[in-house]
């Protein structure tokens, strides 16, 4: 065999031997790059799948969860409260000036139950914004009915100095906690200006169209 043949054979093999490795590349590479694509394009995820056992228990808990009332803010009583003053639920007199109101509504523990028996101690100033304090105009007491309702007929307290139009009280449940607020009046612009006012102890106040209005408040207190 002559040195020219033998090299024609060695060419051969190494071309061979070439045409494999970049075949090899060609098939390597083509399995690495969606990897490499996977990686450099956006990863999204999916939102958290919620089992239906866990919709229902969240469901369960609205909708079977204890009712925990706020307690009626507690505010000063003020220099005027008197006691001894008579069981009524109605505080307007003949020739009595000012604008008639009437506020219902109920006693409540913080589940919101009615609280029934719970004594519930009004005064006010009259129309002109004056206490009767040697007597017990514009001042009673009255106790809730089984359902823990109350009605209390006024007259629309007038505006001293410094203060706000506001109703005072005092509720108690039996055999408990006194608590010692006091009620005020929608719209009334000295409400932002008194020091004492807070909305959570804003009546609801409605225009019967009459002349008198009507307003609801219910109080929630400690039974024990």
């Amino acid at each position: 065999m002559t040195r020219t043949t033998t090299g024609i054979r060695r060419t051969k093999r190494l071309a061979r031997f070439g045409l494999g490795i970049a075949a090899a590349i060609v098939v390597v590479g083509s399995a690495a790059v969606p990897g490499v694509l996977a990686q450099t394009l956006p990863i999204q995820v999916a939102p958290p799948q919620t089992s239906p056992a866990q919709s229902t228990n969240a469901a369960t808990a609205v909708t079977t969860g204890e009712t925990t009332l706020p307690l009626t803010l507690q505010v000063t009583e003020g220099p005027y409260y008197k006691t001894g003053s008579p069981e009524t639920n109605n505080l307007v007199q003949d020739g009595m000036r000012g604008t008639q109101i009437t506020i219902t509504g109920q006693v409540l523990d913080q589940s919101g139950v009615p609280v029934a028996n719970a004594l519930l101690d009004f005064w006010q100033a009259n129309a002109n914004g004056a206490y009767d304090n040697t007597g017990y105009t514009l001042r009673g007491h009255q106790y809730t009915d089984a359902n823990g309702y109350y009605t209390l007929t006024t007259v629309v307290p007038g505006i001293y100095p410094g203060r706000t139009e506001h109703i005072h009280v005092k509720v108690q449940a039996p055999n408990s906690t006194l608590v010692t607020s006091q009620l005020f009046f929608p719209g009334v612009s000295q409400n932002t200006r008194d020091g004492i006012y807070d909305a959570s102890l804003l009546l609801n106040v409605t225009d019967n169209g009459d002349g008198t209005l009507s307003g609801a408040f219910n109080f929630v207190v400690p039974t024990a």
